[in-house]
């Protein structure tokens, strides 16, 4: 006797009412799931994987896809993991170190339907070549991607920047410094031509050398600020940076100087993360955990034809010791 059936015959109900608990249908009344889910339970059932995702054609697997794992990155995994769990799957991280064709395997684990969507953390394959996979299952991305296929849950940091910029402006900061990110990513290029736009709308100075992308990492806030001071032309007065890391490279750098801040150099970080919070960083709030939770239901719905309740957010400034 299979397992089935044995669980059929103790709880009195056909096989087909088991399958359906086991495939997790709402077709069946919570007193008939709550017996044979005791049943199975009582048995030590463990229903076969590969059996389900046949009978369901779902595996209740989502992949991931990232160029690596960073602390940047850390809360929107923690926040899609935790939020898919709640709803019965399970989530497959994919690194690809920038690789590529590496990076290529978790879309083509969604064409064979080894997992049933992908959302993108970051990505460095062409985007109408990534885009052409949707029809194996859907794509949703946490990087700003500009393609008509896949959906995004990023923000305009376009906003977010303009928060910063106007804040220091209006403690009458006038020569701003910038930290950017990745070169060529929409995010920086948002960041870039908000800069850009308030520079030209307040007829503020853009000091050569100020500006700087590839910036990440605390030891790069370092760096650059060295680079900065070491230089005989005139010092910036205020630096906006890609995120906390940096903000906090960039404070650690000043001190060992004998920079005061905020009185000589204000420093704005981004994201806010605990890192701000401790070091007393003022940071643009980023609601990264809230933008998961998004990608999550916005791919749920889509796996099931329903819709996607999604929150609406926003950018917020948190003022702290650095201005």
């Amino acid at each position: 006797m299979s397992n089935l059936d044995q669980i059929a015959k103790l709880s009195g109900f056909s096989k087909a009412t088991v399958s359906r608990v086991l495939n997790h249908s709402p077709h069946v009344s919570r007193a008939t799931r709550d017996k044979i889910t005791a049943i199975m339970k009582e048995l030590d059932y463990v229903p076969n994987g590969n059996a389900v995702s046949l009978s369901t054609g779902q595996t209740l697997q989502i992949g991931m896809v990232t160029e690596g794992i960073n602390a940047v990155m850390l809360p929107f995994l923690n926040s899609f993991v935790e939020t898919a769990s709640r709803n019965g799957y399970q989530t497959i991280i994919y690194t690809s170190g920038g690789d590529p064709g590496k990076e290529l395997q978790a879309f083509e684990d969604l064409r064979r339907k080894r997992v049933d969507a992908l959302v993108i953390s970051t990505c460095v394959n062409d985007q109408e070549l990534l885009g052409s996979y949707t029809k194996y299952g859907p794509i949703v991305s946490w990087q700003r991607i500009e393609h008509s296929q896949i959906a995004t849950v990023a923000m305009n940091q376009y906003d977010g920047y303009l928060l910063a910029l106007e804040h220091v402006i209006a403690q009458g900061r006038k020569r701003i410094a910038n930290a950017f990110g990745r070169e060529r990513s929409i995010n920086t290029l948002s960041r870039v031509q908000a800069y850009q736009d308030t520079i030209s709308k307040y007829n503020l100075q853009d000091g050569p050398g100020w500006s700087k992308r590839g910036v990440f990492s605390i030891r790069d806030g370092e760096q650059m600020l060295r680079d900065m001071w070491a230089s005989r032309e005139e010092h910036p007065d205020a630096i906006l940076c890609a995120n906390d890391m940096v903000a906090a490279g960039v404070l650690s750098e000043a001190r060992r100087q004998g920079i005061k801040v905020p009185e000589e150099l204000a420093v704005v970080g981004f994201d806010n993360t605990e890192l701000a919070h401790t070091l007393g960083i003022t940071s643009v709030h980023n609601p990264i955990e809230a933008q998961a939770r998004n990608a999550f239901n916005l791919l749920q719905g889509r796996l099931h034809n329903t819709g996607a309740d999604l929150q609406e957010l926003q950018y917020c400034l948190v003022s702290r010791e650095t201005t």
